[in-house]
């Protein structure tokens, strides 16, 4: 197998990947209109229940990437692509896994969100397993992560607005934590002392605990 055949075959499956990961995040958020309406954090959060706003959005993001899918002006050598390939799969796959391990954990409790408001279910509450004891946002460190690696494994223009974009989403996970602290309080502040909200801590074991 060439390394062309290779590289149209992890981009087809990358694809497939991210459309059906779209999928499964519009499903969660058509189920989570239907359910009662918890607490709301921002001005414009009565958006998040409106079918206009999921069409408009679903929309630009489709035509952004059809508009822009076009390679970058760039000739690399056979093997500086094959490395921005091997990177790009090795990031990208495992980026959109977490975020799906992210989707998984929630369950009913995952819902949409933008930098003007958040809003929580009336009978909310708060998931700290899975990724979640890992990261406070795992899902969106899965996607900043997924469209960086975007750009090494695709390397067209609509990876690099991806990519330039993504770290937007520390607004959003910004008023998501605005709600979550608002309705939980003391349980929300311990487990945001706990868990790094972007960053994993890799804590070493000392040699009296091992032993």
């Amino acid at each position: 197998m060439t390394l062309a055949m290779i590289e149209t075959l992890l981009r087809w499956l990358g694809g497939m990947i991210a459309y059906a990961t779209l999928g499964i995040v519009l499903y969660g958020i058509w189920r989570g209109t239907c359910r009662p309406v918890g607490r709301t954090v921002g001005l414009r959060a009565g958006w998040l229940r409106s079918a206009a706003f999921y069409a408009l959005t679903t929309t630009i993001f489709l035509a952004v990437s059809v508009i822009f899918w076009k390679p970058l002006p760039l000739t690399l050598p056979q093997e500086i692509h094959a490395l921005l390939l091997i990177a790009g799969t090795l990031l990208y796959f495992p980026s959109m896994a977490f975020v799906l391990w992210g989707r998984l954990a929630l369950g009913k409790m995952y819902f949409v969100s933008t930098g003007f408001g958040a809003q929580l279910y009336a009978d909310h509450q708060l998931v700290v397993r899975g990724p979640f004891a890992i990261v406070r946002h795992p899902m969106y460190l899965g996607l900043i992560a997924a469209a960086a690696s975007s750009l090494l494994l695709y390397q067209t223009w609509t990876t690099v607005v991806f990519a330039v974009f993504a770290p937007l989403i520390f607004f959003r996970a910004r008023r998501e934590e605005q709600a979550l602290a608002a309705e939980f309080g003391e349980e929300w502040q311990a487990y945001a002392a706990r868990v790094p909200m972007f960053f994993p801590r890799w804590k070493m074991k000392s040699k009296e605990s091992s032993q």
